[in-house]
């Protein structure tokens, strides 16, 4: 692979860039594999693999595999991403009190990555809503969101002005801004034919824009944690300049963590090169806002509307574990359980966005039933009351294809099928059949398998 000249003679002038090697890493070595471990589905999945040491859940596999294959992958127990992207965790612990309840808004957050990341650290009363603009990547971002299996999430599909209307909500902002990309060279080969000078300038146009639209939704006091793929000045530390030039925010100087031993700190913010630390180009930075904006309150009135409470309670308590410290509402004849902390947030929220997802869906009601959501089956606060069928590797990915299976001596009625004890999804086992009602949009192919 040939690095465009220009983008390395961009590169002369940033502190510790060295050309010879940052060439023979993107011409000659093959980039790293790795994922991240989800701690509330602890599987020991990959307990051996070689850890990433600025990700606490980080791994590198020695191997690449075809994830669509590992039913532990379907159960939402590890992330696939890339490593220096998880270098995001450092710069939330050193910069953010994250045993605090927190506001934390992800504007950029599809795949899910960033988010999954921080529904990790942040405290089970924090809030974090998911953004991404484009509808079809929000549902992805909810579909990953669901693998993961917390409560205290809400899915967006808005652009990013709309977050004018929360004047200083969230205690956190994180913009990992589309860009050109070319940390990934390595990666995506394709990013490389679209690289040029003119996209570099349009993307960092796109990316001031994203950052005027959102920054009032930023609390006094708030963090701004900015972060891009991208290697060029033009994305990155012209951006901190402007972004320090034209709103009252303070840069957070980088320091060495002796973490990571091969970042760059770059006027005071942290470059990654594939030559210098195993994983591809990453620039991240953070500032914390000093002028005031006007928070949105958010009564502490009437609560979420539910009708016949005692009834549900005791339909949901077979369910749902802990189900006296929780809440749920209906809409549209579906169920939805949420934190008490956030249901105003939630009002206000449903009242203003495009929502994808809020908290975990729990169903349908029908005669003093509950027809079981996909997300409740991957959800954290499911009750081991239920019934559970544990699957073998062969059966696991028969179920994923929505393919017919045959289970022996099993309890009829709804069952969450397990695999090494961790939920895929719902069936329901008839006398003569089993419904598979694992999601047909989620569903691995024949091909695939």
């Amino acid at each position: 692979m040939k690095v465009p000249q220009a983008l390395i003679n961009s590169l002369q002038n940033i502190q510790g860039f060295n050309e010879s090697t940052f060439i023979k890493a993107h011409e000659n070595e093959v980039p790293p594999i790795s994922i991240r471990i989800n701690p509330f589905k602890n599987s020991e999945i990959f307990s051996d693999a070689e850890p990433i040491v600025w990700s606490n859940y980080g791994k590198y596999l020695a191997n690449r595999s075809d994830f669509s294959l590992n039913p532990l992958y379907h159960a939402g127990t590890f992330f696939v991403q890339e490593a220096s992207s998880m270098y995001l965790e450092q710069v939330l612990k050193s910069t953010v009190d994250l045993s605090q309840d927190l506001k934390v808004l992800d504007l950029c957050a599809a795949p899910g990555g960033t988010s999954t990341l921080i529904a990790s650290l942040i405290t089970p009363d924090s809030l974090l809503i998911c953004n991404d603009v484009i509808q079809t990547r929000s549902n992805h971002l909810s579909d990953n969101l669901t693998k993961w299996g917390t409560m205290n999430t809400i899915v967006t599909n808005n652009d990013p002005k709309d977050f004018m209307r929360l004047f200083g909500f969230f205690d956190v902002l994180l913009i990992d801004a589309p860009s050109s990309s070319s940390g990934l060279f390595r990666k995506d080969p394709n990013i490389l034919k679209e690289w040029s000078d003119v996209n570099v300038n349009s993307w960092a146009l796109k990316q001031k824009k994203m950052i005027s639209d959102a920054w009032s939704s930023l609390k006094q006091g708030g963090i701004l944690i900015y972060s891009t793929s991208s290697y060029s000045k033009e994305e990155n530390e012209e951006i901190v300049d402007w972004i320090e030039s034209t709103f009252n925010a303070e840069h957070l100087t980088a320091k060495n963590t002796d973490i990571l031993g091969g970042e760059i700190i770059s006027e005071g913010s942290f470059r990654l090169f594939p030559d210098q630390v195993k994983g591809e180009g990453f620039f991240i930075t953070a500032f914390k806002k000093k002028s005031s904006e006007k928070e949105v309150f958010i009564r502490s009135g009437k609560p979420i509307k539910n009708n016949n409470r005692r009834t549900e309670r005791e339909i949901l308590r077979h369910w749902i574990k802990d189900i006296d410290d929780h809440t749920w509402f209906e809409k549209d004849g579906e169920y939805f359980l949420v934190n008490p902390a956030h249901e105003h947030a939630i009002n206000l929220i449903t009242f203003n966005f495009n929502l994808r997802k809020v908290g975990t869906k729990i169903g349908k009601l029908s005669n003093k039933d509950l027809i079981p959501d996909h997300e409740l089956a991957m959800s954290i606060f499911l009750s081991e009351k239920i019934n559970k069928v544990e699957v073998s590797p062969e059966e696991a990915n028969k179920y994923l294809r929505r393919d017919d299976f045959v289970l022996e001596e099993v309890v009829k009625g709804w069952s969450l099928i397990t695999f090494k004890g961790f939920g895929l999804g719902w069936a329901k086992i008839l006398p003569n059949r089993i419904n598979n009602y694992y999601p047909k949009e989620l569903r691995i192919s024949t091909k695939e398998a």
